[in-house]
């Protein structure tokens, strides 16, 4: 899949670049990475623009990253139990994340938009109402959840042991997913508004606060508690509570770009209806994909537990390399919301098109490079050989997809950042339940291709993924969405 023609070529005679644009790679670096807090992403260069809104994205989606590597860092310490516990919980925490990232969808295309729209206090009042429905939402979850910890680790297949263990690590992160949800929606709002700085930051000092307690309170360090594997879920739940609070205070400050003061805390039950309805459909999307991965690991299971071991080493791979791409897909979103707020879909779409094509270069070098040197990268994580071998074949064949991923990950964040969330949900729902867990059972099964058949599923899903996400978008439907 190749970038379009016209995405090399001049949209309109150029607008004049900021007086203060950096002349260096690097100085574009620590511009991006320090807040553009004046640029207009609406007007000028489209190249920079990207460039400035995907670098603190990219940085902020590796930071995300962080909490769940490090928690399983210092809990690996603690025996095998405590390590499923955490795997456990974060099995339950995929509906949290599944209503956070629906909820976020639906910040951030009501706040770019209005942000294209020259719109402030419109703004404004959108984050309120985003910020009302989540503080709702996670609040009722986390007291149910505090209370059935034990009886959710039970349903979930835990041994006596690990609910012995880890109920308490379950409670607090249950308990605590208000701080989570909070987190994603405030931070929805900065990339919305274009404040992706911002984002990033705050994500920087809840991990540095997480990694600094964790073994504190794991191990009891000084004057800390021991705690055990609930010490991580402690520490986890006030690096993001601190993160979450000065959010929030950031959106209080003169100089951000989205302002709240005391006159936008009045609740708005049109506009809060207007905001539930993208993210109920964003996180029903969010929930297609996870539901499809749990399909996979399902197939995948009755070959064994060298195939699982090795399908989930060479994944974790496949996850933590597709990151910066998420950077970049959240970019085209900010663009696309805040071109069409300010009636430009052809810079939308252009923006669009153009991100693709960068996110096609970065993606294809590290897909290159996974195809080729797959068994030192597996290796690195596993001596077994039965492992290993699966890991590497499924490591070169979901590489092999790289290039269409970029574009599939790229457009379907350009659908939901013009508030259009239901058209990528029902192509994933095509894509993934009706055609790719059937074709991933159809291969394994009954053409004898065992593993390698649900790998060979996997990268013709996403690559299908792509071509019908560009074909539904060339059509031109997300330009006339209203938010």
């Amino acid at each position: 899949m190749s970038s379009p023609p016209e995405v090399l070529e001049p949209l309109a005679p150029p607008s004049p670049e900021p007086p203060a644009r950096p002349a260096t790679f690097w100085g574009a670096v620590r511009e991006a990475v320090h807040g553009a807090h004046q640029h207009d992403y609406t007007q000028g260069s489209i190249r920079r623009a990207i460039f400035l809104l995907a670098v603190p994205m990219v940085l902020e989606m590796i930071m995300e990253s962080i909490f769940a590597v490090v928690d399983v860092f210092f809990v690996g310490r603690l025996g095998a139990d405590a390590v499923a516990t955490v795997g456990l919980t974060e099995s339950m925490l995929a509906v949290v994340y599944a209503l956070a990232m629906g909820l976020s969808m639906g910040a951030g295309a009501t706040v770019a938009r209005r942000v294209g729209e020259k719109d402030p206090e419109g703004a404004a009042r959108a984050a309120v109402q985003a910020l009302a429905i989540a503080l709702a939402f996670s609040l009722v979850l986390g007291i149910a959840g505090a209370i059935a910890a034990p009886r959710l680790l039970e349903l979930m297949g835990a041994a006596p042991s690990v609910i012995a263990t880890g109920s308490g690590y379950t409670r607090v992160m249950l308990g605590g997913q208000v701080v989570i949800v909070m987190l994603f929606v405030a931070n929805a709002v900065f990339r919305g508004a274009g404040d992706a700085a911002i984002a990033m930051r705050v994500l920087w000092i809840a991990n540095a606060i997480n990694i600094a307690l964790g073994p504190c309170f794991i191990f009891g360090l000084g004057p800390f508690p021991e705690l055990g594997v609930t010490g991580a879920a402690v520490a986890t739940t006030i690096g993001r509570g601190t993160g979450a609070g000065i959010a929030l205070w950031s959106l209080t400050r003169p100089n951000a770009r989205v302002v709240i003061r005391r006159r936008h805390l009045r609740l708005r039950p049109e506009l809060m209806k207007q905001i539930g309805r993208i993210a109920g459909s964003g996180a029903f999307q969010a929930f297609v994909g996870v539901a499809s991965w749990i399909g996979l690991v399902r197939i995948l299971s009755s070959f064994g537990s060298e195939v699982l071991a090795g399908y989930t080493i060479a994944m974790r791979v496949v996850m933590f390399a597709l990151l910066p791409s998420w950077g970049v897909s959240n970019a085209a979103a900010t663009m696309v919301g805040q071109s069409l707020g300010a009636r430009d879909p052809r810079r939308a779409e252009r923006a669009v098109w153009l991100a693709g094509f960068y996110n096609m270069w970065v993606l294809g070098a590290v897909g290159l490079a996974f195809v080729l040197f797959a068994p030192a990268i597996v290796g690195l994580f596993t001596a077994d050989p039965d492992v290993a071998r699966y890991g590497v074949d499924c490591l070169r064949v979901v590489a092999a997809g790289f290039l269409f991923y970029a574009y599939g990950m790229v457009l379907t964040q350009a659908f939901n950042g013009a508030g259009d969330t239901w058209t990528p949900t029902m192509i994933n729902l095509g894509v993934f339940w009706l055609f790719e867990i059937p074709l991933a059972w159809t291969l394994a099964r009954t053409t004898g291709l065992g593993p390698h058949g649900v790998f060979l599923a996997i990268t013709i899903a996403f690559s299908s993924l792509a071509v019908v996400s560009a074909l539904v978008f060339r059509r031109g439907k997300w330009k006339e969405k209203r938010v």
